[in-house]
């Protein structure tokens, strides 16, 4: 248990899915909200911006297959299979439609799902979404990772030791050469959703350029900027991102969320 999520688990494909959710505390009625987490981290990243969210949406998040307390498939899934994986959770969890906010590579695997499983998407929040197709090689992105890292907060260090150690790093190495490999920006004109893009205005990993083009590309997208934020913004942030969520839902929920 993190807080106000409770542990929880479904097989599905023979593989144990764990997760972390906050059910009780939201309006009656209202729209749950997926929370897919970034490259080799898990639902513990999440925890602060699904606390933050809570109190207004019943909030979900899951380890994807592979990572966090999640079982281990043979071999380290691509984005579609990650994808797929998550249809399956929310059939298992009994979902049958939600908001889904990613982070990071969690970006590319939402984007994936609204592209395949468009029937269980209602809108999305693509917060820091990798790959820059100008960047897209390993030391590229290293390079920029370790230029953010200056501007996180020290506390995710316990939870990316944790969470490296029990996906392991082959597995994360794979999985990275599969986020690489992904060419997010051949799907974004078909998300039919309306989709909020959200960057921390210090994000080295995912420059100003790149969300603006996010933006253009898809059919009904917004663009918000957190000043001072860094890559992380769901951990770094959540009241901030929280925030700017809740004001985009009231906007899709007034008819204006692609403006």
């Amino acid at each position: 248990m993190d807080g106000s999520l409770l542990s929880g688990r479904v097989r599905v494909t023979n593989l144990s899915l764990h997760y972390r959710a906050c059910v009780e505390r939201a309006a009656i009625g209202s729209l749950p909200i997926v929370l897919v987490h970034g490259l080799g981290v898990a639902s513990p990243s999440m925890v602060p911006v699904g606390e933050a969210l809570a109190p207004h949406h019943p909030v979900y998040a899951p380890d994807l297959p592979g990572f966090g307390e999640s079982g281990k498939p043979d071999r380290a899934l691509t984005v579609d299979e990650l994808a797929d994986s998550l249809a399956g959770w929310m059939g298992a969890v009994r979902l049958e439609r939600a908001a889904f906010l990613g982070n990071s590579f969690g970006c590319q695997v939402a984007v994936e799902l609204a592209v395949r499983h468009p029937e269980l998407v209602e809108w999305l929040v693509l917060q820091g979404p990798t790959m820059d197709p100008t960047a897209r090689s390993m030391w590229h992105q290293v390079l920029r990772w370790l230029r953010n890292s200056s501007g996180e907060h020290p506390a995710q260090v316990p939870i990316l030791v944790r969470s490296y150690a029990q996906c392991g790093i082959r597995r994360l190495l794979k999985t990275f050469r599969h986020a690489l490999e992904d060419p997010i920006e051949e799907k974004l004109p078909r998300v039919r959703v309306p989709t909020l893009v959200v960057r921390g205005s210090r994000d080295p990993i995912v420059p100003q350029r790149w969300v603006e083009e996010v933006v253009r590309l898809l059919p009904m997208g917004r663009l918000a900027v957190i000043p001072g934020g860094p890559h992380t913004l769901v951990h770094n942030m959540p009241q901030d991102l929280a925030r700017v969520v809740r004001e985009y839902l009231d906007d899709v929920l007034a008819g204006r969320g692609g403006v």
